[in-house]
């Protein structure tokens, strides 16, 4: 009775421990959901920000305006087509790891910009923007020849696949166009043999032959 009692105790807690894993795993998931989507949400509003300061400001702040959000937009744009052809392509994790140095760099240049939207000094900002002109184009430049040669790669090799699927097809086509079953050929039948209206000839006989016995009665 008392081993019954200790493997029922046993399963309990099991089950009880399967239980907080599965509510910690589900609390977990969405918690990165809900993280995942003020995220989304912060950078829709700032992207918003940020083109909304590139048309209503003018001089220095709405360049500066304009250069986050060039940068912004590139990034993000190669980040989600490596993503999604890594998902497919396993040659694509050093292209990501390539792009993980960039987005350093990319990060650090965001941030520069950003704070020198705040900055007083009108004159000193206008000194400063023909670097960070360049260090946009730079790293932006680098991000779309990265994001294009993904998309050129997926496209060549959905060419060579759509190539050999259709190779295949015109030989299906082919094999259905020919209208004999199988087993039989298109050659007509031979015709059968006419036959011979004159009588077949006798066999000749010879004095050493014997006659053929009668067939016995008894």
């Amino acid at each position: 009775m008392e081993a019954v009692i200790i493997v029922i105790s046993l399963f309990f807690l099991a089950f009880v421990a399967l239980g907080a894993y599965a509510t910690i795993k589900v609390v977990s998931a969405a918690k990165r959901g809900v993280d995942r989507t003020i995220v989304q949400a912060r950078r829709t509003v700032e992207d918003h920000t940020l083109r909304a300061k590139s048309f209503a400001q003018v001089g220095p702040a709405a360049e500066l305006a304009q250069l986050r959000l060039t940068l912004r937009t590139s990034m993000r744009a190669t980040q989600d087509a490596l993503h999604a052809g890594a998902a497919e392509d396993e040659s694509l994790k050093e292209s990501l790891g390539l792009f993980e140095r960039l987005s350093a760099h990319g990060h650090e240049l965001d941030a520069d910009l950003k704070r020198l939207e705040s900055e007083p000094d009108r004159g000193t900002l206008a000194a400063r923007l023909p670097g960070l002109r360049a260090r946009t184009e730079r790293i932006t430049q680098s991000a779309d020849a990265l994001r294009w040669a993904v998309r050129d790669r997926a496209r060549r090799f959905a060419d060579d696949d759509l190539g050999t699927l259709s190779a295949q097809i015109d030989i299906e086509a082919d094999a259905l166009r020919h209208w004999t079953r199988p087993g039989t050929t298109d050659e007509p039948a031979p015709e059968p043999a006419p036959h011979s209206l004159t009588p077949p000839t006798p066999r000749p006989s010879y004095p050493w032959q014997k006659s053929p016995r009668p067939e016995s009665t008894t």
